[in-house]
């Protein structure tokens, strides 16, 4: 589970005035109103390079418009009224069916790779992009807005995905609980002063949790073993999920430690839901031990339907896509010329240097890297 979630957001009320029993930093939350989503939609010829035996298709002729199957993850979240903007515009219906977590929905994928139950995919991550590229999941397609994208969150130079948010999985910490001086480096979860107040999530079982794992592998390289070990014998905890870990450990739960493995767009959501008001978020982000997440969406190979399923890609790099993303799933639009929302500007902030593995290397070391986790920290 990410908290790039409705859920997460819908569960930080809990949070909030948890952390108000124990803390003066905390608050209660209040229900959130999504922020009207503007700009255009911006239409262009999808590449067919691949699609050319395709049947034609008329997507202004109403007795001829496809419907489309958006398989995302469990955490996708929109405004309503977003994708029907989309049908409008192009008379292209959209059904989106969730998933599971982005490993699950590449799993489920590849068993009907060529022959798929949906036309485009939105959700895998950098994590698990190399196991779907590997099993031919994806088609071509680059999209005209491709060039508003940093070349950074570009991953595939065959253009089967296309990038359309990302975000930083972070070390947090609950500013008023901490024992010491705020933490700068991964070093100093395993000083002393910092003894039984971090906890994580099992990299088996959790996104952040795995992705906790790959910025300590990052960072360390062949000495992340002995890091974890000084994690272990520096009283870290370890939890299932996100959720065990934020809302059950972590002060902004009610709970006694201080540092938590979670996300960096905590602090822009702790101010927005806060009631009453506050001038500043109750937490900082641990910005050394940030890796950084890309999520991709692309055409499933396989589809009936490859223009309108490339149009579909486009509509999700346009703008009226884009700035739908931050307030509904907390992360950060890829188009790069995308307006963000002010509270995102005032209190937001990612890693300047986020840590990052390439995605062909985690897929080659994932089992031996979690089996060895295992057997350090569960053993």
């Amino acid at each position: 589970m990410r908290i790039t979630t409705r859920f997460f957001y819908a569960l930080f009320a809990v949070s909030l005035c948890a952390a108000a029993c124990s803390s003066d930093g905390g608050a209660d939350a209040d229900a959130r109103t999504n922020g009207d989503t503007a700009g255009e939609v911006v239409l262009a010829e999808p590449d067919v390079s691949e699609a050319a035996d395709a049947p034609n298709q008329t997507f202004g002729d109403a007795t001829d418009c496809p419907t489309l199957t958006l398989a995302t993850h469990d955490s996708f979240a929109y405004s309503d009224g977003l994708f029907e903007s989309f049908t409008e515009a192009t008379c292209i219906e959209v059904e989106q069916v969730a998933a599971g977590d982005a490993g699950q929905m590449v799993s489920a994928a590849i068993l009907t790779q060529g022959n798929p139950t949906a036309d485009v995919m939105f959700g895998v991550d950098n994590a698990f992009l190399q196991r779907a590229l590997d099993a031919d999941l994806f088609s071509r397609h680059r999209s005209p807005l491709l060039d508003t994208v940093d070349s950074a969150l570009q991953l595939d130079d065959q253009n089967r995905v296309t990038p359309i948010d990302f975000g930083d999985v972070c070390v947090n910490y609950w500013i008023d609980a901490l024992p010491g001086d705020a933490p700068t480096s991964l070093d100093d979860l395993i000083d002393p002063v910092n003894a039984d107040q971090f906890v994580t999530e099992n990299p088996e079982t959790s996104s952040p949790g795995f992705a906790f794992l790959l910025a300590t592998i990052a960072r360390y390289g062949d000495g992340w073993e002995d890091y974890w070990q000084a994690l272990v014998d520096n009283g870290v905890t370890v939890t299932a999920g996100w959720e065990d870990a934020y809302y059950g450990e972590f002060v902004a739960g009610g709970g006694e430690r201080s540092m938590v493995t979670s996300y960096a767009s905590s602090p822009p959501a702790e101010v927005l839901f806060a009631n009453p008001p506050v001038d500043s978020p109750p937490t900082g982000v641990l910005f050394d031990s940030c890796f950084r997440q890309i999520e991709f969406a692309g055409v499933l190979t396989g589809t009936e339907h490859p223009l309108a399923a490339g149009e579909l890609i486009d509509f999700m790099l346009s703008a009226e896509f884009q700035q739908d993303i931050p307030l509904n799933m907390f992360v950060y639009p890829a188009n790069g010329d995308t307006e963000l929302p002010q509270t995102f500007v005032d209190f937001g902030a990612l890693a300047d240097e986020p840590l990052i593995l390439d995605p062909a290397v985690i897929e080659a070391n994932r089992e031996a890297w979690t089996d060895r986790w295992v057997e350090i920290v569960l053993g």
